[in-house]
């Protein structure tokens, strides 16, 4: 096994060096049968103690957040008619729509959290991977920003959450390394909103400096790591050191080539670096792996409704016979 060893000790695993930009030379799509896929599938989770959990956007999407299509021309029906342009597509873009004040930004950033964090509640595709999950070890890493993992049943403690959340606002120049709830502000403005502006009283201004407040999202560097954030990566750097030493299963849901950074290739260096460690990657079109793996991972290139039903059908099976 690689080590990271510092005067003689094993060096504190923090989110940046967990982070890796090597992509594997070996990808393939594996020419094995669905079922078979599963069943093996099933099989790397059965026979591990530990299940660390990597969820990208693509987790969320197919378990019903998407951010563009319907679901974003019903919501925002009156931001698309009055900004228009090429921002006003799918909420992503949306969110760097260059708002001209800040009852503006304030209209469009509590519309979004109310669809987005707010209303939508528990989806059952994350309570399966609850589901998946409860009788391991486990962790979770997701780059995602909409609770899900926390309303699903997770453990708070077990859960990092590296790029921010839709809940919460923070000073905009990051002057002090704290974060504030805004739901109920949210909510409030939601209620207030007129003509996709809200209330001049309800822009936030930061409580120690004065400037005005942002989303709590990771789009620069100012995006503030506060003291939860910092307990996260802590508990998350103690559970990889224990990794180290158990059979691991990790579980990748949704992580695609636009931010691999983060789970992706680090999640492949881990099954490279330890041989106790096997890799489950479900992913719509993107489920290649490194073919040096061999059955040590299996890619699974389905819509993740169908397979993590049906992986957890394989699951809950075996623990009946």
């Amino acid at each position: 096994m690689t080590q990271h060893i510092l005067c003689g000790k094993k060096s504190q695993i923090t989110f940046q060096t967990f982070l890796s930009g090597t992509p594997a030379r070996d990808y393939v799509f594996q020419q094995i049968h669905y079922s078979e896929q599963i069943k093996q599938a099933a099989k790397l989770i059965k026979e591990a103690d530990y299940m660390l959990i990597g969820a990208g956007a693509g987790l969320s999407a197919a378990a019903g957040l998407t951010m563009g299509g319907a679901r974003f021309t019903d919501n925002f029906k009156d931001f698309i008619e009055k900004y228009g342009g090429p921002y006003m597509r799918d909420m992503y873009s949306a969110g760097f729509y260059p708002f001209p004040t800040e009852e503006a930004k304030w209209g469009y950033w509590s519309k979004s959290s109310m669809v987005n964090r707010i209303l939508p509640g528990v989806l059952p595709l994350y309570q399966q991977v609850y589901r998946l999950a409860q009788k391991k070890n486990y962790f979770v890493l997701t780059t995602n920003v909409d609770h899900q993992f926390y309303l699903a049943g997770f453990d708070d403690k077990k859960i990092f959450a590296t790029q921010g959340d839709y809940g919460l606002i923070q000073c905009r120049r990051g002057c002090h390394p704290k974060t504030y709830d805004a739901t109920k502000l949210f909510r409030q403005m939601d209620q207030a909103r007129e003509d996709c502006l809200v209330p001049s009283y309800m822009v936030p201004k930061c409580p120690v400096c004065g400037e005005p407040m942002e989303m709590n999202l990771r789009s620069d560097q100012y995006f503030v790591e506060d003291e939860s954030w910092h307990n996260a990566e802590r508990r998350f750097g103690e559970y990889l050191r224990e990794c180290e030493e158990r059979k691991t299963v990790l579980l990748e849901l949704g992580v695609g080539f636009n931010t691999p950074t983060i789970i992706r290739f680090p999640f492949e260096k881990l099954v490279r670096e330890h041989k106790n460690m096997s890799l489950i990657r479900l992913n719509l079109e993107e489920a290649v792996i490194p073919e040096a793996f061999g059955v040590r991972a299996m890619g699974i290139n389905e819509d993740m409704v169908r397979s993590i039903g049906d992986l957890l059908k394989e699951v809950m099976h075996d623990d009946t016979e």
